[in-house]
């Protein structure tokens, strides 16, 4: 296979008439979204270019602190990213939210390059940072989901939850349903990618590297280990942030807290 063919500047000026395109559907249906689209460009410009400048600087120092640093700082962002689109009134999710992104990371991660891969050194930028922006990424949009799905239905069910306590339930056992719920419904989107994986989607990680040359059943392979990484992720995330947030929604007194939306 030929190697990657290299993009300058004028090839991504070229690029960025897509958005232009997409901008100017925007104003001729009239969708209100052309402001969203002309700042979405320019966070991703921005953004993607100082990623890879940062990277660059990563993958020349080649060191366990700067690889470390870099994860514990997306693993700070995706934390507060999703805690900003949870309506948490009454207690703060945040503390909760890192610890749960970290253990389902940290966890598939470690298990994917001591077990599997097997690197020179575990800190390897080449691996390290790629599978943990992958796995990072999907287990934030696991508990996100998760998150707001109970919130939602325990604030619709206040009183079947103050029914079940009134009978002897645990605060546990009283939203028991709601947390599966809301596990659930942050599993179905990943359950839905997979099945139409290869016949209808090509993801980024398979794409990339045949972009990259590598072979495309080599690439097949990691973006089997890529799935199955973010599977797991994905429900690890989701059970520790609906198990961490069900012990905010009671007081001490095992009563369920007062959840008016902002």
């Amino acid at each position: 296979m030929t190697p990657v063919i290299p993009l300058d500047f004028l090839d991504l000026a070229l690029a960025l008439a897509l958005m232009g395109g997409a901008i100017a559907l925007s104003l001729w249906q009239r969708l209100d979204l052309s402001q969203n689209l002309l700042m979405a460009t320019g966070r991703a410009i921005l953004q993607l270019m100082a990623a890879g400048a940062i990277l660059d600087l990563v993958f020349a120092l080649n060191q366990p602190w700067s690889v470390v640093a870099i994860a514990l700082a997306m693993l700070t962002i995706a934390a507060i990213t999703a805690h900003n689109q949870i309506d948490t009134p009454g207690f703060n999710l945040l503390p909760t939210l890192w610890l749960s992104l970290f253990a389902s990371t940290a966890l598939t991660l470690s298990y994917a390059l001591i077990v599997i891969i097997q690197p020179p050194t575990w800190y390897s930028p080449q691996y390290f940072i790629p599978l943990a922006g992958m796995v990072l990424g999907n287990a934030m949009n696991a508990a996100t989901i998760a998150g707001e799905r109970l919130l939602t239905t325990v604030r619709r069910n206040p009183v079947e939850i103050l029914t079940h306590l009134s009978l002897g339930a645990t605060p546990q056992q009283a939203i028991a349903t709601y947390r599966r719920d809301a596990i659930r419904a942050s599993l179905l989107p990943l359950i839905n990618r997979m099945t139409v994986v290869g016949l209808v989607t090509l993801p980024g990680m398979f794409t990339g590297q045949v972009l990259g040359g590598s072979p495309p059943l080599e690439a097949a392979s990691y973006q089997l280990l890529i799935l199955f990484m973010v599977a797991c992720a994905e429900a690890m995330a989701a059970i520790a942030i609906t198990l961490g947030m069900s012990r905010h929604l009671f007081n001490a007194q095992s009563q369920l807290i007062r959840l008016d939306p902002h």
